[in-house]
């Protein structure tokens, strides 16, 4: 048996002060919650369509809710689901997504042959200073890791 892992999605957690998500319109029910005094459900305009909990594609969101796009498909899940089901991509340095690997095999410093093992052990025989790309991989070891299995996103320049 083969088994496989999800590739990277693009979620947003819904809070209730949405307008728009992935570009549709976010309706809120005509129901009112007696305790929060806040719209019970919200449904999303879909191709112009409104979809309700009576359709079988219905989409009916709640606040907390994660909405889902998928190769152009919107998924609404419920966040303690979403929350076994995924985690979030790590936030790296720009300095460190040079070391690792590419899609076209190679990083910018190591070789792929060298993985994740040599990365390490590069920035511990040759050195580091605090505060510099060794720095960072040595004291986020797990988070590069995960970076490298599973893909990152680069942290925005502050």
């Amino acid at each position: 048996m083969k088994f496989y892992r999800k590739q990277p999605l693009e979620a947003e957690q819904f809070d209730g002060s949405q307008k728009l998500v992935f570009g549709y319109s976010v309706i809120p029910s005509g129901l009112i919650d007696a305790i929060t005094e806040k719209p019970a459900y919200y449904s999303m305009l879909v191709d112009d369509v409104c979809q309700d909990s009576d359709d079988d594609t219905g989409v009916v969101l709640e606040v907390g809710d994660w909405i889902v796009k998928e190769a152009d498909e919107i998924e609404v899940i419920a966040d303690d689901v979403f929350k076994q089901t995924y985690a979030e991509l790590p936030v790296i340095p720009k300095n460190v997504a040079k070391h690792i690997v590419t899609e076209h095999g190679l990083s910018d410093l190591i070789p792929i042959w060298g993985g994740i093992y040599r990365a390490m052990i590069q920035t511990v025989v040759y050195g580091y200073q605090k505060g510099d790309t060794g720095d960072w991989i040595i004291n986020h070891s797990d988070m590069f890791a995960r970076a490298w299995l599973d893909g990152y996103v680069v942290e925005e320049e502050k």
